[in-house]
C-alpha cells in the first residue's frame, strides 16, 4: 500500500488515506521534527486543513510506502526525509490516541491489529 504525497494534498487527505488502510493507526503531522523514542509536543501539532505544500520543507511529490510490515519508525523517516514532513503515528487505545514513542520498531500491521 502507498499513499501519494502531491501538491495539491492537505494534512486531512494524508490523515484519511492512512487511516483507511489502518482502522486503529493515525498520522499527525508536526511543525518540528522529534527525535526517536521522544514524544512530539502538542503545540506543534498542525491542523487538517494546512496544505502540505505550506509545511514540507522538501518540495517533492511522490509515493510512499505504508505497507503492512514496515515499522513506524520507517515510515515516520520516510516522510522526513523524502518530503520533508514530521510525522507521528499514533495507535488506539480505547478512547485514547497514543504516540507509539515506545513501539516504533514495530510494524504497522502489528501495531494495528494491538489497537482497539
Amino acid at each position: 500500500m502507498e499513499i501519494y504525497i502531491s501538491e495539491d494534498a492537505t494534512v486531512a487527505t494524508l490523515q484519511h488515506e492512512f487511516q483507511e488502510a489502518y482502522s486503529y493507526l493515525k498520522l499527525e503531522f508536526y511543525r518540528q521534527p522529534h527525535a526517536a523514542g521522544q514524544p512530539c509536543p502538542a503545540k506543534d501539532k498542525l491542523l487538517p486543513g494546512m496544505p502540505i505544500e505550506d509545511v514540507r520543507m522538501m518540495h517533492t511529490f511522490g509515493w510512499i510506502d505504508i505497507s503492512r510490515n514496515r515499522t513506524a519508525a520507517a515510515v515516520e523517516e520516510d516522510f522526513s526525509r523524502l518530503y520533508g514532513l514530521n510525522v507521528q503515528i499514533m495507535r488506539k487505545s480505547g478512547d485514547l490516541w497514543l504516540q507509539t514513542t515506545t513501539t516504533d520498531n514495530r510494524t504497522l500491521g502489528q501495531m494495528n491489529e494491538e489497537g482497539n
